[in-house]
């Protein structure tokens, strides 16, 4: 006779109530950690490119070479990233899943026959995953922060095109943690547009009022189209160390005892 559990007992991992609960937070924050790190793992991608901007920026609106120049510049990268010389998948293209910037990025590596990662972020409104995404690594998150983690933990680098409160947020915590050197290695982070960087963030203020260094401007570059922003790209990704057999390849904190992650 085979042992059952009483039907009055159940695990609490296969207990909506108790997932869904307050108590039960850390384990939902954990799952939004080890599910994407295995599915990483299995697709062999080491390490991406992350493009920031406006979700409501379309092709046909007055931003729109935005769109088209993001989708351009994807498929350059993805181009370049399938002639390297290595086993796992390097410089996947990663956006944040939703339309308008990052459809046109995921679009971009789309056509170049790559692989193309959306980390999508549960919203009432405007945030849907765009078709464009590699399927297996279509990610839907509901906390944010575990989100941008994500968005750091593998990038390579940053490219930020015209967006509003959202990408401000994301390129600043980027910038904030190279200024702290708070990441071992460096990631370049390309502002695409001047002309609207410059207007948006007067980085000059910044530093004529002393709340950011002068050699802190070096922390970011701007480029203008996808030729030059790919030729930045490469330059400053010039040397970067091949990845070994494991994958992902994070980027850890510097944080003074030794490497913790």
């Amino acid at each position: 006779m085979s042992a059952e559990r009483p039907n009055a007992v159940s695990l609490a991992y296969e207990d909506p109530e108790f997932m869904d609960s307050d108590a039960a937070r850390p384990l939902r924050i954990v799952a939004e950690y080890l599910g994407p790190l295995e599915r990483f793992r299995r697709a062999g991608v080491h390490d991406t490119v992350v493009f920031f901007g406006s979700a409501r920026l379309t092709a046909d609106g007055p931003l729109g070479r935005y769109y088209a120049d993001a989708r351009e510049l994807a498929r350059l990268i993805t181009l370049w990233s399938k002639g390297l010389p290595a086993n796992s998948h390097r410089y996947v293209v990663c956006s944040g899943g939703g339309g308008g910037i990052m459809e046109a990025a995921n679009r971009g590596a789309s056509d170049a026959g790559g692989l193309t990662i959306g980390l999508n972020i549960s919203l009432p409104r405007e945030q849907r995953p765009n078709p464009y995404i590699t399927r297996r690594l279509s990610f839907e998150f509901h906390y944010f922060f575990m989100r941008k983690l994500w968005f750091a933990h593998l990038a390579r680098a940053l490219i930020v095109f015209p967006g509003g409160f959202g990408t401000l947020d994301e390129m600043m915590e980027i910038l904030t943690l190279a200024q702290t050197r708070k990441l071992e290695r460096a990631t370049p982070v390309l502002l695409y547009g001047s002309q609207y960087w410059s207007e948006i963030i007067n980085f000059q203020a910044l530093v004529r009022h002393q709340v950011i260094s002068p050699e802190d401007l070096a922390l970011f570059q701007y480029v203008d189209s996808p030729q030059a922003a790919l030729q930045t790209l490469q330059n400053a990704l010039e040397g970067d160390v091949p990845p070994d057999e494991r994958t992902p390849g994070f980027a850890h904190s510097h944080c003074g005892g030794g490497d913790r992650g």
